[in-house]
């Protein structure tokens, strides 16, 4: 590895998307506003707030569509929406939202579940979503799923990620990222993948969705650091998971990475201090303990007046 790291890292907070979908319990509106406006306080300036999905098969992202329209309007922040399919984006671009990730899988099988298609089916309906949300000039990021491997397929083929990529590039994304929803990267598997990709990517940046299915999640952020990856997904409290992937962990904790960055002396903006009281009423709320850890710790220091 180069072992040259950056001196800023940008952290998009996507707690109030993967982290409620996965929960059972339905945040309501304002809760979820009031999660929203503590983040930002907190020095989130991306923070992806919803899915248009099925509000049948996923009640918790219901309120999609109400949820934009009452958000607080801040230059400094970009909101994006997550969409899987041509329905979603349709109903995304009526929302009047004007940041969106379109994501598919990599993996035949967990695309067939997550996305009910083919992959195949999936990337050719993706590829014109992309062409679609683009020409009506939204801010779109292109993400790949499986990337760094699949429970029901194992390892994807690195020509495979990589002609997808290079195929979002090509359709005008402007945002390219990898997620390892089965939490099956390792720093090698990273390493490798990453410099197989980033050389496609160019100028366009580079983001990462990791989660921490297998303990690993902090320790490839590590390696994609050294590798020059700038931009990761978190959650607060590691909230978070994919229904189905078995035994399927949340993200990389947005007040753990946080802490992680400060210490080697990145620059991210967040306060992890008060994201972590953020996850601890989020805690109270749901009933539960998440694996983040640094909530924990925060619970006992009064954040400061400023960031």
């Amino acid at each position: 590895m180069d072992n040259v790291l950056p001196d800023a890292v940008t952290l998009v907070e996507v707690g109030p998307r993967d982290g409620f979908q996965f929960e059972k319990a339905v945040v309501p509106t304002n809760r979820k506003l009031s999660v929203i406006a503590q983040l930002v306080a907190a020095g989130l300036k991306h923070i992806q707030i919803a899915s248009f999905v099925h509000p049948v098969k996923v009640p918790q992202m219901a309120d999609a569509d109400q949820l934009i329209r009452q958000l607080p309007r801040d230059d400094g922040v970009v909101y994006t929406a997550l969409v899987l399919n041509q329905r979603g984006l349709d109903r995304a671009m009526a929302s009047g939202i004007r940041a969106l990730e379109i994501s598919l899988s990599a993996s035949d099988t967990h695309s067939r579940k997550n996305a009910g298609m083919a992959h195949g089916e999936a990337l050719d309906q993706g590829l014109r979503m992309i062409d679609q949300a683009v020409s009506a000039g939204l801010h779109i990021r292109a993400s790949l799923q499986c990337a760094f491997g699949c429970v029901y397929e194992g390892q994807i083929p690195t020509a495979r990620i990589v002609d997808i990529i290079r195929r979002f590039a090509d359709h005008g994304a402007h945002v390219l990222a990898l997620a390892d929803t089965t939490g099956m990267g390792s720093p090698p598997v990273v390493k490798g993948i990453l410099d197989a990709v980033l050389p496609l990517s160019g100028r366009l940046p580079l983001a990462l969705h990791l989660h921490d299915t297998r303990g690993l999640g902090l320790v490839n952020l590590m390696a994609a650091l050294n590798c020059g990856v700038s931009i990761f997904d978190t959650a607060l409290a590691g909230m978070g998971g994919c229904p189905f992937v078995p035994g399927a962990a949340g993200n990389i904790g947005t007040e753990d990475t946080a802490h992680l960055l400060e210490t080697l002396g990145i620059h991210t903006g967040v306060d992890y201090r008060r994201v972590g009281a953020v996850s601890g009423e989020m805690e109270a709320f749901f009933r539960k303990s998440f694996p983040g850890r640094m909530h924990r710790v925060t619970a006992f220091q009064p954040p400061p007046a400023s960031i």
